[in-house]
């Protein structure tokens, strides 16, 4: 009888075969991975520390990071140690594990991406009750939201991820443990887990896609009737940055995930993949920090104190 457990361990295909083309994608991808890391401890860091970013806006911009950090981190890593040593080989439960963590992180980005519009939403359209309305205690109720409404809505499907039978072939077409690759190797019958998944997809990406434009809707009403240019050029400036990543975030997992079948063609799944997975945690430091005079600020203000201390140690010894 065929089971599940008669494939022990997964190989991970990559990305291509050429050992050049090996080369420069770990170059690509430990920098990208540093810059990552390295960015999005900063904001937290700068939020942590400084008083002046105690607001809605920085709270749920440094959970947004937080996440960024721990989606890269369980995406790529395992790629580059791949590329490095030349082993693909992936244990049953390490890419089971990938996979549960990957859509924990990822689902829980998006709905705390719609949260923030609705922070902008609060902010600008109703200012005079945003400190009300958007207290700690509101906040906190709505990341944990964001985290809790994710696990009961992936849960079930990893469940059924759990009983897929890879009896045939134990070889992904991708540089990581995704739901479509495994449902394409897989030897059970996935075509009900394939609708779940797409239905599921529909649900996360347009429903919270429908509630984020509808948010941006009324706000862009209400900045318009403003009868300063300036108040207008502010109100839009306050919202670009968030726009933008949405725009990145929901672009490439749409074109990825929304799809009729698990058994199409995952070449250019596998080169966009690197979009959310890499490319949008380096940047979205530089996009909110650039972006925002407060963030640049906090982040002076804290280079010039470590500069002072370091000369004030250097002047007492």
């Amino acid at each position: 009888m065929r089971n599940h457990t008669a494939i022990k361990t997964f190989i991970l295909l990559g990305l291509t075969d050429d050992p050049q083309l090996k080369i420069l994608i770990f170059i690509f991808l430990f920098i990208s991975y540093m810059l990552s890391i390295t960015g999005n401890l900063i904001i937290i860091f700068l939020i942590l520390v400084d008083s002046h970013l105690k607001t809605a806006m920085y709270y749920f911009l440094q959970n947004f990071s937080f996440l960024e950090i721990s989606f890269t981190s369980a995406c790529i890593p395992r790629f580059l140690y791949s590329l490095s040593t030349g082993n693909r080989n992936f244990p049953y439960s390490a890419c089971l594990s990938q996979l549960f963590l990957t859509d924990l992180f990822a689902v829980t980005g998006f709905f705390l991406l719609t949260v923030m519009s609705y922070d902008r939403y609060v902010a600008i359209c109703k200012p005079l009750y945003y400190v009300t309305i958007m207290n700690r205690r509101f906040c906190k109720t709505l990341v944990i939201g964001c985290w809790v409404t994710t696990f009961f809505l992936i849960f079930p499907l990893f469940i059924l991820f759990l009983g897929l039978e890879f009896c045939d072939s134990n070889a992904i077409d991708h540089f990581l443990c995704d739901a479509n690759p495994l449902m394409k190797i897989s030897c059970s019958d996935t075509w009900i887990l394939e609708q779940m998944v797409v239905v599921c997809s529909v649900l996360i990406f347009i429903l919270t896609l429908l509630c984020v434009v509808l948010s941006y809707v009324y706000i862009i009403r209400t900045i318009l009737r403003f009868p300063s240019a300036q108040q207008r050029k502010k109100a839009f400036s306050t919202c670009s940055s968030h726009m933008i990543v949405i725009f990145l975030s929901y672009g490439s997992c749409i074109f990825i995930y929304i799809k009729p079948s698990a058994k199409n063609d995952m070449t250019m799944n596998k080169g966009i993949t690197l979009l959310p997975t890499s490319i949008s945690p380096m940047l979205n430091p530089f996009i909110y920090t650039l972006r925002n005079k407060q963030v640049i600020k906090a982040f002076n203000d804290l280079v010039t104190k470590l500069y002072s201390s370091q000369r004030i140690r250097g002047m007492l010894k």
